[in-house]
């Protein structure tokens, strides 16, 4: 858990450079009482500019003469080089190939410099923490605590907006915002619970869950480009084992069903990520309980978006 005072100091640090997302009431079909916290509506489309600015904020100016790096499948590139350019330093971000070009264009408009890579060197830059073909200090998408703590100040918020909070759904890519959010979350409203949502084609979470330990599972990349991984980073799985109180994979059809029911009644743009909490809150039990839906970015391709709009799953 990340504790409380980190969370709060987080907050302090970023006010005035991040926008306090709205909490919106989405009229749906089921006895319980569903909300969108619509994190997409942040400066670059994504709740990662938390994260990533409270990282940054806080590196020894000294280190940052080389600039920042960091491994991301878009939204946290984004982060990185809002912070790099805020800072004037130089920014690296290494994506996997097949990266959203939205994504990819919003790095480059922001001054970083994309570098693409397979998935498996992708992972393995995750994986250890660094990447030695770019100068600059590594921030790491997922397992800094910096990271963690902005992104635990959307559970501040939510707690906040909404007092009674029963349940929370949020988007797990490699768990630093499920846990940053649930610590916030179960230290102010402990009787709350918070679900981390996966795609079916990359749920390591899950399986965990099931399994007691982490575990490879087969990966399969789809249009949900911010979620689902080939295992759980043992470092992770450690926090969010105990703090979370589990994870719900669902599939790429109920994760568009869920994209386009926001677009239809909400006015909402997500991209794929994005949609997964309220797919996993529509298939939830049917009772009456007020369910947080976190809306993590909106950064989707036109093409894929379209798609799905027309009744396809991409």
């Amino acid at each position: 858990m990340i504790p409380l005072d980190y969370i709060h100091a987080a907050r302090e640090r970023l006010s005035g450079r991040v926008l306090r997302t709205p909490l919106l009431r989405l009229e749906t079909d089921t006895d319980s009482a569903i909300y969108l916290k619509l994190e997409n509506l942040q400066p670059i489309g994504s709740f990662k500019l938390r994260g990533a600015l409270n990282a940054v904020l806080q590196v020894d100016p000294d280190e940052l003469r080389a600039g920042v790096v960091t491994a991301s499948a878009g939204n946290m590139g984004q982060g990185v080089a809002w912070a790099a350019r805020e800072l004037g330093l130089p920014c690296v971000v290494v994506v996997p190939e097949s990266a959203a070009e939205t994504k990819l264009a919003a790095i480059e408009r922001l001054g970083g410099q994309v570098v693409k890579v397979p998935y498996e060197r992708w992972w393995q830059a995750i994986a250890e923490s660094s990447f030695p073909e770019a100068p600059g200090v590594f921030v790491h998408p997922v397992q800094d605590e910096r990271v963690m703590a902005g992104n635990g100040t959307i559970g501040l918020e939510v707690v906040e907006d909404l007092p009674d909070v029963d349940r929370v759904f949020v988007p797990f890519g490699g768990g630093g915002l499920s846990v940053g959010i649930a610590s916030a979350v179960k230290a102010l409203r402990p009787a709350a619970e918070v679900f981390a949502v996966e795609p079916e084609t990359g749920a390591a979470l899950t399986a965990a869950f099931a399994n007691g330990e982490p575990r490879p599972v087969e990966y399969r990349a789809s249009f949900v480009d911010g979620s689902g991984a080939p295992q759980v980073l043992p470092a992770m799985w450690s926090r969010a084992n105990g703090l979370l109180d589990g994870a719900r994979a669902v599939s790429l059809d109920a994760t568009a069903a869920a994209l386009r029911l926001l677009a239809s009644r909400a006015r909402v743009v997500a991209e794929g990520a994005g949609a997964l909490a309220l797919a996993a809150a529509l298939e939830a039990d049917r009772d009456s309980v007020n369910v947080v839906c976190i809306v993590s970015g909106g950064n989707i391709d036109a093409p894929v978006l379209a798609q799905v709009l027309a009744g396809k799953t991409p």
